[in-house]
């Protein structure tokens, strides 16, 4: 079989060297330095806000479009079907302040690569 992938049969481990590459070449930082990955370590879990905005959706089925090992999903959205015939869609955004402050090594991690 004469497929795109057949000559190149680890085609996704030469892809990530690829973007690896190319976002170094950009300027970015394609991986994460100790000080952003002890930060990460010491987020225990998602933020516990709080207000009259907040409002528990995690029953509804979220997509997000990522590749299968991106570590940052944060963009989200669902649509569902109005009973007019509508369709309703919503998109979910990170609140990264949240648990990220101004300043640390995984904001300016973002900020480098934003």
């Amino acid at each position: 079989m004469n497929t795109p992938t057949a000559h190149y049969p680890n085609n996704r481990a030469v892809l990530a060297q690829i973007a690896k590459q190319a976002m170094t070449d950009r300027g970015l930082e394609p991986e994460f330095s100790t000080a952003v990955e002890r930060e990460m370590g010491a987020i225990a879990g998602p933020s516990h806000e709080t207000g009259g905005g907040i409002r528990d959706l995690t029953a509804l089925l979220w997509c997000s479009i990522d590749n299968d090992d991106s570590r940052d999903l944060d963009q989200l959205s669902v649509s569902e079907s109005l009973p007019d015939g509508a369709i309703k869609v919503l998109v979910a955004i990170a609140d990264v302040d949240t648990l990220v402050k101004k300043g640390t090594a995984i904001d300016d991690h973002a900020h480098n690569n934003t």
